[in-house]
């Protein structure tokens, strides 16, 4: 909803009307794109290893995210005191989803990283829900033609697998495959934790390949400037959300929930800290599956974070 649309008294409450990310402008035809920001939705949730359902992570998070869609022309944050988000500065565009063909990894995969590379020639800041975590190859794939990118990963699990069984486009898989492209310039895997899906010569690999492991515990223990100071200032960065990287207890609806994960502030402290520290030029948030969120928790969690973060980012750029 618009400002126009507040002041002239239209009250438009978040379960009215059609259900895009926030409630912004839905635009189908991406050769159109012309917002600040593009959200793109990929269903896809084919490369699980355990519970399925993370293809209807898009759509739970655009529902949930209607619950910050008062139109109040932005969101006051009194602590920072900064409206971010404001409607007169930042414009938002939800795209709707990549096409997405059932059992066809290959396809499903190239669609998704279409939809990225239309919004990066737009100009605009590619926000991505998915999915399973492998929709994150096809998103980093999409910035082989733009400047160098820093990983940022914020997860419960490496995911840093070559190939288990033939299978390379897992969502095992999408950290092993960022480290094998030229225009990645290292990772900074942050939650790392408890019984992993990786073994030591995964954890060995990832750190020859450049990649800097964090535990929430080691989090704690050196603050959220410590774990800033180890990540590259000034250089742009590719954020990767796997909402199972928070505790359970916040973050249920997850196919593979892991215990003692992070607290919402201290993600958002995280993602903050980031958007001050270099340019964010892309985000995606993964692993939200609502058959096992019944309170929604889950997705108002993944929305209320993506749309604090998408604040930031905007603040700093504009300042």
């Amino acid at each position: 909803m618009s400002t126009a649309d507040y002041d002239n008294g239209r009250l438009n409450l978040p379960f009215v009307g059609i259900c895009t990310f926030g409630k912004n402008p839905y635009v189908s035809d991406w050769d159109s794109i012309d917002s600040d920001v593009a959200v793109l939705g990929a269903p896809y949730d084919f490369g699980t290893q355990w519970r399925a359902g993370a293809r209807f992570g898009p759509r739970s998070i655009r529902e949930a995210s209607t619950l910050f869609s008062f139109g109040h022309g932005g969101a006051y944050d009194h602590e920072d005191d900064v409206t971010y988000l404001s409607s007169d500065k930042v414009s938002i565009a939800d795209i709707g989803d990549a096409d997405i063909i059932h059992t066809d990894t290959v396809q499903s995969h190239a669609n998704i990283e279409y939809g990225v590379r239309k919004i990066l020639a737009a100009g605009a800041l590619p926000v991505v829900l998915g999915g399973d975590h492998s929709i994150n190859i096809p998103c980093v794939a999409a910035f082989d033609d733009q400047e160098p990118i820093h990983i940022v990963q914020i997860d419960a699990h490496l995911d840093f697998v070559d190939e288990r069984h033939g299978v390379t486009q897992g969502h095992g898989n999408p950290m092993f495959r960022a480290a094998e492209k030229s225009h990645v310039t290292g990772l900074s895997q942050i939650g790392i934790r408890n019984v992993s899906s990786t073994s030591k010569s995964g954890y060995e690999a990832a750190r020859a390949a450049g990649s800097d492991i964090i535990s929430v515990r080691q989090f704690r223990k050196l603050g959220v400037q410590g774990v800033l100071d180890r990540i590259p200032a000034g250089v742009r960065y590719y954020v990767t959300i796997d909402i199972d990287g928070f505790d359970p207890s916040i973050a249920p609806g997850t196919g593979t929930p892991s215990h003692g994960g992070f607290l919402y502030y201290e993600g958002l402290e995280l993602l903050a800290g980031l958007a001050q520290r270099g340019t964010v030029v892309g985000v995606d948030l993964v692993e939200v599956a609502p058959d096992y969120d019944r309170t929604s928790t889950t997705a108002i969690l993944a929305a209320q974070l993506l749309l604090n973060f998408i604040g930031r980012i905007m603040h700093q750029r504009s300042a």
